[in-house]
Parts: structure tokens; C-alpha cells; sequence
């Protein structure tokens, strides 16, 4: 049998779960996951590939209103993948009324496209029932009420997608669930362990990168925009670090020996030149 592929964008505003629904559909973790705003900043693809089909998911930033440059990059991001996809998924956050940043999102996105209503298994009836009559006005190709945490209608979602795979080959290896390079991996490893430790305290202000790799010796480098952001990062006695870095080198595999160093680079997220650097 000829196996069928095609290009998934996954949209939607911060804090709708798109990250965590593409994490879902492809059976396996390819994007991190944290309750700030934002936390995916470049496009992740996470790949599915089974008898029939190839589903290549293109996880987006969330589409927002920018405050700084790397917003506005993010922004730049996520309205790119709409581009030279062959189905747009609308994610949107079913405990939440359909605001401004969704409308944006419904109303760029083709009549062709999917919508699934994430947060299923924490709305109620009533609430899933207001949100599909209010996207019904988008006039969308198909509603599917989800949820990424405990898998609810995930399977109808996959089958109505692979409807759609219409491309008579494959565009990746069977065996890769990524294209993500080893260092970005390792990175955003290390900045979902920082957001969850964190949570709501500095999760805009900080970024990763590796800067030395020689395995099994990794060291991160840890940036934030201040001095002051510099001593809640490292934590009481390096309390924080360390615990990051526990967590960290578990996910990342057994005899990683992982250094977290925590270094200033004044309001970088303004910078253009070092957005550059760091392919944002």
C-alpha cells in the first residue's frame, strides 16, 4: 500500500494547548510544555507515521499582540506556517471565551481548515456546547471537541486528518519523529525544567543554549535579561539549578554529565542580532 502524507500547521493563541495536543497526535514528546505564555518560540515539527499515512505536525507560536521583537518574530513564526501546509488545525481552549487572539487566528485560516476544542475534560457541557456554537459562525470545515491530557477524541481528529494526506510519499524516514537538531532538543530540555520550576516568575526573560558539547559533558547556558533575574534563577544555594538540573538530565538519558551556567545578556529580547544568533 502507497502511503499518503501531508503538512499539519497547528494554530492558535498562547495557552490553548497546541503544544501539548501535537505532542498528542504524534504519540510521542516533540515540543515542551509549560503553563507560561509563549513557550514554544519556533516552529517544532513532530512526525506520525504509520502504515497508511505520514502527518507532519507544524507546531506554531502562539499569535499574539508582540511587546517586544522576539514577539513579533514569534508572530512571524506561527503566520508562516500557513503557508505551503496542506491543512491548518485551529487549536482553541474550551474553558475560555472565544476572544480577540482566536478571532485573529479563525479568521486568517482558510474554510478548509479544523478546528479542535482543546480542554475538553475540564469544560463543562455547557461551556463545550456555547464554544462550538460560536465557532460554527467561522463556518470551518469540522469541529472536533478534544483533549490532549486524557486522549478524547484524538482518534476521530487523526482519522479526519488522514483523510486529508493526499501526497504519495513520504517526507521523512519512517523512524524519525523530528526534525529538531540534538541541540535545540537539549536547550528547550532544559528551559521547559526552568518554566516548570519557575512557573510564572521569569518565563519570558529567559533563554538556552549549549556552548560546549563533548559528551557525556553538555553545558547550558541559561540567559536572562538582568542582574536581578540572574539570583532567582540559580535559587537559595543553587537550589533551583540544581533541581533543574536533576530533571533535566534524566529526560535527556543515563551518563549525560549536564553543567547549567547563568549568564546576562541585557534585554535580549530586543535584540536583534542576538534573536539572530539564536534562530529566533
Amino acid at each position: 500500500m502507497t502511503q499518503r502524507s501531508a503538512f499539519v500547521a497547528v494554530l492558535g493563541r498562547p495557552n490553548v494547548g497546541k503544544s501539548s495536543l501535537v505532542n498528542r497526535l504524534c504519540g510521542h514528546k516533540v515540543s515542551i510544555v509549560a503553563s507560561s505564555a509563549n513557550t514554544t518560540r519556533r516552529q517544532v515539527r513532530g512526525i506520525r507515521t504509520d502504515q497508511e499515512t505520514q502527518i507532519v505536525f507544524v507546531d506554531t507560536p502562539g499569535i499574539h499582540k508582540p511587546k517586544t521583537e522576539l514577539g513579533r518574530r514569534l508572530n512571524t513564526q506561527a503566520e508562516g506556517a500557513l503557508e505551503d501546509v496542506d491543512i491548518h488545525l485551529v487549536v482553541v481552549d474550551a474553558t475560555k471565551s472565544i476572544g480577540p487572539g482566536d478571532t485573529r487566528v479563525l479568521e486568517m485560516t482558510p474554510r478548509t481548515a479544523f478546528v479542535a476544542l482543546n480542554k475538553c475534560d475540564i469544560a463543562s457541557k455547557a461551556q463545550i456546547a456555547r464554544q462550538l456554537a460560536h465557532l460554527n459562525a467561522f463556518e470551518k470545515e469540522e469541529y472536533f471537541p478534544v483533549s490532549s491530557k486524557t486522549g478524547y477524541g484524538i482518534v476521530d481528529l487523526l482519522d479526519a486528518l488522514k483523510q486529508r494526506c493526499v501526497d504519495p510519499y513520504l517526507y521523512y524516514p519512517q523512524e524519525m519523529f523530528t526534525d529538531q537538531e540534538e541541540f535545540f532538543t537539549i536547550s528547550e530540555t532544559v528551559r521547559e525544567q526552568l518554566l516548570l520550576e519557575l512557573k510564572e516568575e521569569l518565563p519570558h526573560s529567559i533563554t538556552c543554549r549549549v556552548v560546549e558539547y563533548e559528551l557525556p559533558r553538555i553545558r547550558v547556558e541559561i540567559l536572562v535579561e538582568r542582574a536581578s533575574q540572574k539570583p532567582i534563577v540559580i535559587g537559595k544555594g543553587g537550589s533551583v539549578l540544581k533541581k533543574v538540573g536533576i530533571a533535566a538530565r534524566q529526560l535527556l538519558g543515563e551518563g549525560v554529565y549536564l553543567e547549567l551556567f547563568v549568564k546576562v545578556s541585557k534585554n535580549w529580547q530586543k535584540d536583534d542580532q542576538f534573536l539572530d544568533e539564536m534562530g529566533l
